[in-house]
């Protein structure tokens, strides 16, 4: 007489249905994909980022130039690499590529982000790593009449907000984020949050733009009224706002001043919001513009900045001032507008001129 089979010891985490046999289970059973290390790691690089809040586009950049170096290394555990391979690394970016020194300073802060906040390893090379020197370029300015022209050749959403970006000395993003609550018509100033480097300021709010500006947002309010009839009129709300306000998504001073022009469904709440307005539209606009114009320099959305900065010297605001307004930490930022200014920095004039005069 066979003996009877051995039924396999009882396991608690194996949760074996009581009507399947222990052999079926094993023949159907099928281990889920292991995640490669690549993977891991980049969650690991996720979570690091987002606890010390950098923004989208810092994790966006950093993820991109650790996997290069990854790469770069045959995909090696980066723990097992060390300074020769982040030389390496980042000398075929300066020699093979020609990247900027900018882009190869973003590269090696990526790196250093790796090694001393996810694989914590607070190694006595890492401070030894030259950063490449970055050249002083002198930024683009438009004269007056170049502004006036280039607006001229824009309109609707995008011409307002290349009017703000000129008159209050925004970066793109900056007009890009703006809410209705941080326009103040009675102040005359706008209130830029988080700006670069997770600072607010204060700046002015052009004269010019308020009545274009108040019509286009009372335009705005009654499509966000129509949202809200609709069962939509969700907006993105900074930071955990959603928990401490939670009807505050759907109310009107936390709405974009410059929304987009679709709605989009948001995944884990199922809300239908709307984005702010994309920047590309805008750089797009202000690209066809100065081309429209015949502008012979290249001209982009923050060389309104630049000339916004350049005018108030040129009609004789303070520095100090000038460098609040923009929200530079550093004077020494600022002080590179003075060697833009048509009448130089100190007000010399060529001996060519003295020459020839009348």
């Amino acid at each position: 007489m066979p003996a009877a089979p051995i039924a396999p010891p009882h396991r608690r985490d194996a949760q074996q249905p009581p009507d399947v046999p222990f052999p079926a289970m094993v023949a159907e059973y099928v281990p889920p994909p292991r995640p490669d290390s690549s993977q891991r790691l980049s969650n690991r690089i996720r979570h690091a980022l987002r606890l010390r809040h950098r923004s989208p586009r810092t994790e966006e950049a950093y993820l991109h130039w650790i996997r290069r170096y990854w790469i770069f290394c045959n995909r090696r555990d980066p723990a097992l690499c060390g300074a020769a391979e982040v030389q390496a690394f980042l000398s075929q970016l300066a020699v093979d590529h020609h990247v900027a020194a900018s882009t190869q300073n973003q590269a090696l802060a990526a790196l250093l982000f790796l090694y001393r906040h996810v694989l914590e390893q607070d190694l006595p090379w890492l401070e030894a790593l030259v950063r490449a020197a970055r050249p002083q370029h002198l930024p683009v300015v438009m004269s007056r009449a170049e502004v006036r022209t280039v607006l001229e050749h824009m309109n609707g959403t995008p011409r307002l907000m290349a009017l703000l970006l000129y008159g209050a000395g925004l970066r793109l993003l900056e007009c890009c984020h703006l809410r209705t609550k941080d326009l103040d018509f009675d102040r005359n100033q706008i209130t830029v949050r988080r700006g670069k480097g997770g600072k607010d300021r204060v700046t002015m709010l052009p004269a010019a733009a308020k009545r274009e500006l108040a019509a286009h947002l009372e335009r705005m309010r009654l499509q966000h009224q129509r949202d809200l009839a609709k069962g939509a009129g969700w907006v993105e709300l900074p930071t955990a706002l959603d928990t401490k306000l939670p009807n505050a998504a759907r109310e009107w001073p936390w709405q974009w001043a410059f929304p987009a022009t679709r709605h989009y469904l948001h995944p884990e709440t199922g809300q239908m919001r709307r984005h702010h307005l994309h920047e590309t539209v805008v750089q797009d606009a202000v690209r066809n513009a100065v081309r429209a114009a015949g502008l012979a320099k290249r001209a982009t959305c923050h060389t309104f900045r630049h000339s916004f900065a350049t005018h108030l010297l040129e009609d004789g605001s303070d520095i100090r001032t000038v460098q609040e307004l923009l929200g530079h930490a550093n004077l020494q930022t600022t002080m590179i507008y003075t060697h833009v200014l048509n009448r130089g920095p100190s007000g010399v004039r060529s001996p060519v001129d003295r020459m020839f005069d009348g």
